[in-house]
């Protein structure tokens, strides 16, 4: 029997022992096969940016903020890598040794390769992939999940009609394609329906989730003209799909209606769940395995008001399994919930920390908590509302308390989207795992 690439891959990580435990990670979003992760203070923020015309060069850029509450810079821009046009910039993700950082845009499916590790406070574009769309027959380049030697890419369009049915792009770390997976449509799996948004993979279990949105036809049209076509709004994605990670097939459909979005495995050692927030319906669904063993999707909390469509937009999980943030877009709250059963989430406390907010990073510690404002530049509020901002909070367990705030429309920057984690190299610490423990062996 013939081993793919990416199963001879993670095969030889296994026997090398450089996979990471599913435990150890940093901040928001990070695949568990990290291997230098931030265990103290971070020092600095990479933001990559929405270019807006007319403002500053009006294109997509990588803002660097500074973390470091010793340095005499904190709470300020240190560096800023424009890459010469606007293509939607969106999500970003670390390669598996964390030394550069791809980051896509949902409009051009353009990708920026920047390097991160030479001088951390001053990143450098080094790649550019231009031929996403061509390679993959993918559109819209939005999670960036490393794997060893590789990078996982899910796509939320495809090239065909601009609608929802898409996949995932695997290419190695040296930016070259390799192959393509197609999400499961309704004639392949029963309840499949083709969408795809984030991806979360569990080592242990060999094990990846993808949950789902919706089109470029759709994300790139304005949310009051969107939510108005009622047409349009049934083409968002119900379902969360389990893959087989060694294999990269399709397993179980899962229903969750309502978009679901973000996808956060338990960090606790042992645990095998993951929560997801549905955007259109308000609630948190449980991702575990029943009595006989089969993945199963449970609603287990409403966030906020659904009558008032909060629109929950990211998750963050802390590194005990115990706590989880939530922003909700329209409302511009933040809220956490005990998450100490997984199966009966509460929330426990609520802050308004902006007009719009989206993405949120938390450090490992859990003390610090970064928000921003940018959803997608045509879903962005208008007016006064129109907030563009990265903010630092400090959380002491009771109350979110603002330490700065970067105002990124009077700096003449952009919109602020994804926000990832950096230090000096002599900050980090390398971690590897028994191979068999990874494995779930």
């Amino acid at each position: 029997m013939q081993l793919n690439r990416l199963t001879r891959a993670v095969l030889a990580a296994f026997a090398l022992g450089w996979l990471v435990p599913p435990a150890l990670a940093d901040e928001t979003c990070n695949s568990p096969y990290l291997s230098n992760l931030i265990k103290g203070q971070e020092d600095y923020v990479y933001v990559w940016t929405l270019g807006v015309p007319g403002m500053g060069d009006g294109s997509d850029k990588l803002v660097t903020l500074d973390a470091n509450p010793k340095s005499k810079t904190f709470g300020k821009v240190v560096a800023q890598v424009s890459v010469g046009g606007r293509g939607e910039a969106h999500h970003a993700g670390f390669t598996d040794d964390r030394r550069f950082l791809w980051a896509g845009g949902l409009d051009d499916s353009k990708i920026y390769v920047f390097d991160i590790h030479s001088d951390p406070a001053k990143p450098r574009l080094v790649n550019t992939i231009a031929d996403f769309e061509k390679r993959s027959g993918l559109v819209g380049p939005h999670t960036f999940y490393a794997l060893p030697g590789r990078m996982l890419i899910g796509a939320l369009s495809n090239t065909k009609d601009g609608g929802g049915a898409t996949g995932m792009a695997l290419y190695n770390n040296k930016g070259e394609f390799i192959q393509k997976y197609a999400m499961p449509a309704a004639s392949a799996m029963k309840g499949a329906d083709g969408y795809g948004y984030d991806l979360a993979v569990n080592p242990a279990r060999n094990v990846i989730l993808s949950s789902s949105f919706t089109g470029k036809k759709n994300y790139m049209t304005p949310l009051g003209t969107l939510i108005k076509d009622a047409g349009a709004m049934k083409q968002f994605g119900n379902t969360m799909v389990v893959w087989n990670l060694k294999a990269m097939q399709p397993e179980q459909v899962l229903s969750v209606p309502g978009a679901p979005l973000e996808i956060r495995w338990s960090l606790k050692e042992g645990d095998d769940w993951a929560l997801t927030a549905t955007a259109l319906t308000s609630k948190l669904w449980l991702v575990k395995k029943d009595a006989k063993g089969q993945w199963q999707a449970k609603d287990v909390a409403t966030i906020g008001d659904p009558a008032k469509t909060p629109l929950p937009v990211d998750i963050s999980m802390r590194a005990d399994g115990k706590g989880l943030w939530v922003n909700t877009f329209m409302d511009g709250t933040t809220r956490y919930f005990d998450i100490s059963n997984p199966e009966a989430p509460r929330q426990t406390y609520e802050k308004k920390t902006g007009a719009q907010v989206n993405m949120i990073s938390q450090s490992w510690d859990g003390k610090r908590v970064y928000v921003s404002s940018s959803l997608l530049a045509n879903w962005d509020k208008a007016g006064r509302e129109n907030e563009q901002f990265v903010k630092l909070f400090a959380w002491d367990g009771k109350a979110l308390n603002e330490q700065w705030r970067v105002d990124f429309t009077q700096l003449k920057l952009g919109r602020p989207h994804h926000m990832k984690f950096g230090a000096q190299t002599g900050q980090r610490t390398a971690w590897t795992a028994d191979p068999a423990r990874v494995a779930g062996r």
